[in-house]
């Protein structure tokens, strides 16, 4: 593993800046995180918040941040808000890393999955814990909601999902579904309808609201009249 290996996963046809980074758990369990910009470009994942939320998520506590230099979005904020030691080397750690891709089995039903990861949610300022589950070929990756002191880099379920899949090299997407305990309806927020509409264009979302219903949209119809521009890309 090198990387350049791990920067080729990223996401960034806008700036063309590939960037990625490894946090090191306090149990010492590694999770890979990658740029994934967004054409609403503030919407854009540093790696660093990739990487941090992606651990989370898993239960996880981040204590190391590996990087190939200290260039990198946001570094301080996150090496503050956990305490991490940030290690600056030619060479990612050699480690198994964690393979957060789950294979779906015959009778896999979501909800019932989607129930169980809402106790993995990290929300200490909302109290609203979402789940959400990216499907992909043969399989998912799961994804819940980060809330941290800046609650402007914290991530939704839905975008933890995804961030998942693309730091695995993953881009081939099938559908996603979503699910809250609380509120009239699980829906996502305005920032991931963008996100999710970037990389499911035409998919379905399958709404497990809160009363036990259910209900499925386009992707598209989820965010009409969303922000493209074909001459952003480089």
């Amino acid at each position: 593993m090198n990387w350049k290996t791990l920067q080729q996963n990223a996401y960034t046809p806008y700036s063309g800046n590939s960037i990625s980074c490894i946090v090191e758990s306090k149990t010492g369990k590694f999770f890979t995180g990658v740029r994934v910009e967004s054409i609403t470009y503030p919407l854009t994942i540093p790696a660093i918040q990739s990487a941090c939320c992606i651990c989370l998520s898993e239960g996880e506590i981040p204590a190391k941040i590996y990087l190939e230099d200290s260039d990198v979005e946001h570094l301080n904020y996150w090496v503050d808000e956990f305490e991490m030691e940030v290690l600056i080397t030619k060479n990612p750690p050699a480690d198994e890393h964690q393979n957060l891709f789950h294979v779906q089995e015959d009778d896999f039903k979501s909800l019932p999955k989607l129930k169980e990861l809402l106790k993995k949610s990290v929300t200490p300022n909302s109290d609203f814990p979402v789940s959400a589950i990216l499907f992909v070929n043969g399989g998912y990756f799961e994804g819940v909601n980060i809330e941290v002191s800046d609650w402007t880099k914290g991530l939704c379920a839905e975008r933890v999902a995804i961030a998942k899949a693309i730091a695995a090299g993953i881009t081939t997407f099938l559908h996603l579904d979503v699910h809250t305990k609380k509120g009239e309806v699980s829906s996502p927020c305005g920032a991931c309808r963008q996100v999710i509409l970037e990389h499911l264009p035409y998919h379905i979302v399958k709404l497990h609201h809160a009363d036990g219903t259910l209900s499925e949209h386009l992707t598209v119809d989820l965010l009409p009249f969303s922000f493209k521009s074909s001459v952003l890309k480089k």
